[in-house]
């Protein structure tokens, strides 16, 4: 029975991926191809195809964490020493990261989750459009005169 739940568990990207494909009608090898060729001509595409890179590699990451925690527990006696659950930490903070990419390409995938409409969406929609080319207020040092003013005395030229 445990089996059958970490199997499900691990597919995230597989059902995912497999969402994908029916959404836009083609295997993932095949929008990728289409997403490096035109990366405007389908903004949606660009994004999910961006976080799904996003998700396969946070997976990877997760399969090495779990084989990694997995071998050094093979090799515990009973009790779980601070290395083991460092790397139990790492097992979990990298489920957390797979999670998190995976919710970003189901809202990605919904065009009526929260936000994807309405004011909010058309606010993204202006940014995303590059509105804005700069930031609206002065994010730098202003520029300093290369030579002090002549009424402000130096130190050490006897200003007395």
């Amino acid at each position: 029975m445990f089996d059958d739940i970490s199997d499900g568990i691990a597919d995230v990207v597989g059902v995912l991926t497999e969402r994908i494909e029916a959404h836009f009608g083609m295997g993932m090898d095949q929008l990728r191809a289409a997403v490096t060729v035109a990366p405007t001509a389908n903004p949606d595409a660009t994004e999910v195809v961006k976080w799904h890179g996003h998700l396969v590699d946070a997976q990877a990451v997760l399969d090495r964490a779990e084989d990694d925690l997995l071998a050094a527990l093979e090799t515990q006696p009973s009790e779980i020493d601070d290395p083991a659950m460092g790397l139990a930490q790492r097992v979990n903070a990298a489920v957390t990261a797979r999670d998190g990419r995976a919710q970003v390409v189901r809202w990605l995938l919904d065009p009526d989750a929260p936000g994807r409409k309405g004011l909010a969406a058309e606010r993204l929609a202006r940014l995303d459009r590059g509105a804005r080319k700069g930031p609206a207020v002065q994010t730098s040092a202003p520029l300093r005169p290369a030579v002090a003013p002549a009424s402000v005395p130096r130190a050490g030229r006897g200003v007395l």
